[in-house]
């Protein structure tokens, strides 16, 4: 399981946008094949770890999803949480 980060270190990491961006940036050098050897594993590197930080945050945007199944004599949205083990084996 994933390490919860202190809120000042969540406050330095890049939305999930930015972490696409910067990743997309970092394969775009890489394809160049312009970059020394040293260089290149450094943004290699760096792209994993942007890499699984977006796909963190997919994950804890997943988990928030809610699946309406209804509505109340009130007019008010009944939700339950989404189960998201049946997309797991797919």
């Amino acid at each position: 399981m994933a390490k919860k980060q202190p809120a000042t270190d969540q406050a330095q990491q890049p939305r999930f946008e930015q972490a696409v961006e910067r990743l997309e940036a970092i394969v775009r050098a890489l394809e160049e094949g312009e970059l020394g050897l040293d260089e290149a594993l450094g943004r290699y590197e760096e792209g994993v770890k942007m890499l699984r930080h977006a796909h963190a945050l997919l994950e804890r945007a997943e988990r928030r999803v809610e699946l309406l199944t209804g509505i109340d004599p009130e007019g008010r949205p009944q939700t339950e949480p989404f189960d998201d083990r049946a997309t797991e084996s797919a």
